[in-house]
């Protein structure tokens, strides 16, 4: 596994546990996850007051380099879905049917990417109705994986949800 490279998007009010938990896991695994933020060596502040510094900016990264992403929640998914780039990004990984992790209000970035027609998910039940939606089969589910979209509820299913993830991850 040394050889895959993961993106982690971050912005202001990420959830930290969904950041953190899966980027520590990957790179236990010997997974190179680099931090993706507006701007490079910038400092991101999650919802409980947990730092993160980016490693690369999303708009100058080059993203067909990786094999997967991860997007965590919090309330940052509704800054990110608002990026151009991040749509592109999520659209790409989509089309190459590489991994796109996505938990709790992260399903937003993928409504935004038009992405989820006809896709099994779970998200945190606050966003059910988004998910259905924008067409999406909703599940209340730890942990659903539909080919290469893993998603997952809240913190709680972390332990579920990152061997999935992994698991695609290494197909």
């Amino acid at each position: 596994m040394k050889t895959k490279k993961v993106i982690a998007l971050i912005s202001n009010d990420f959830e930290d546990l969904e950041l953190w938990y899966p980027v520590l896991r990957l790179r236990e695994e010997g997974i190179e996850v680099i931090l993706t933020g507006e701007k490079s060596k910038e400092k991101y502040i999650g919802k409980y007051g947990v730092p993160a510094i980016s490693d690369d900016s999303y708009l100058s990264i080059n993203y067909k380099d990786y094999d997967g992403i991860l997007v965590p929640g919090g309330w940052s998914p509704d800054y990110l879905r608002r990026v151009p780039r991040i749509l592109e990004m999520i659209q790409y990984f989509h089309e190459e049917k590489k991994p796109i992790g996505q938990i709790c209000h992260a399903g937003w970035v993928l409504i935004s990417a038009g992405i989820l027609k006809g896709i099994n998910v779970t998200s945190t039940p606050g966003i059910k109705d988004d998910m259905t939606n924008a067409g999406a089969i909703w599940h209340d589910a730890a942990v659903i994986t539909d080919g290469h979209i893993i998603s997952s509820r809240r913190p709680p299913d972390l332990p579920e949800y990152l061997p999935k993830f992994i698991e695609t991850l290494k197909k």
